[in-house]
């Protein structure tokens, strides 16, 4: 038998849109209860109104991940208003494409500062409370960008390689508290980040949606608690 996620509380990054929004859906439907975080107060209420009708509990905070101090707040914020986490998924993330010497140094640390140094923060926020629990999952999502690098995507990858040796040395540090941490690395998913960067058209019919993602998520986390995914990559079939 797997492990009962229902009744645990999660909390997702970029939960506004893409990947996070549709896993604080696919979550909540399984009796999971939901803090979102994310930039754009009006994606989250969007996010809140949706998930609102199966009865989880459920609450948002405004954050920017690059900012610890943010972070802290939202954390706290969101543990008053319905408990300790259970579950992270460190979602949030931000992409710009482009020559080495053609994006600005201000660019490329912007990158570095969403996607790995907020992917720190946000857990360095929350992991205290999976410690006390003895227990817990951590998600980060990573990319095949992570993995090999390309050209134009060197900031992009540099950040997402720095997510998957992240992921890999917590991963060996906090076992010993039954605290699984896992990096997904998908290919080409259907966001919008990914479309306006002209990466897909976003054919739900050849390209992967955020809501396959979503289900991988759910289904990994049922895993018997003996057992953890330390890394796996989804890809398009057809893309």
């Amino acid at each position: 038998m797997g492990q009962i996620i229902k009744g645990k509380t999660a909390l997702i990054t970029g939960s506004g849109k893409g990947i996070g929004k549709a896993t604080a859906i696919a979550l909540a439907n399984e009796g999971v209860n939901i803090g979102l975080l994310a930039r754009t107060e009006a994606d989250l209420q969007s996010v809140l109104a949706e998930i609102e009708p199966t009865g989880v509990k459920i609450a948002y905070a405004t954050a920017d991940v690059s900012s610890l101090e943010q972070v802290e707040k939202a954390v706290e914020s969101l543990t008053n208003e319905i408990g300790s986490f259970d579950i992270l998924i460190n979602n949030a993330g931000i992409g710009k494409f482009g020559g080495f010497l053609e994006l600005s140094p201000e660019e490329w640390k912007a990158i570095i500062d969403v996607n790995l140094m907020g992917t720190y923060y946000v857990t360095r926020a929350v992991l205290p409370q999976l410690i006390e629990k003895n227990g817990g999952d951590i998600i980060n999502i990573s990319s095949t960008a992570g993995q090999k690098g390309a050209p134009l995507t060197s900031a992009y990858s540099s950040s997402k390689f720095g997510v998957l040796g992240l992921t890999e040395s917590l991963a060996l540090e906090v076992r010993k508290h039954n605290i699984r941490v896992t990096a997904l690395t998908p290919s080409t998913v259907a966001t919008e980040l990914a479309i306006e960067a002209k990466l897909t058209d976003g054919n739900p019919e050849k390209v992967m949606q955020p809501e396959d993602l979503a289900e991988f998520i759910v289904s990994q986390l049922k895993l018997h608690p003996r057992a953890f995914i330390k890394s796996a990559g989804l890809w398009s079939t057809n893309p």
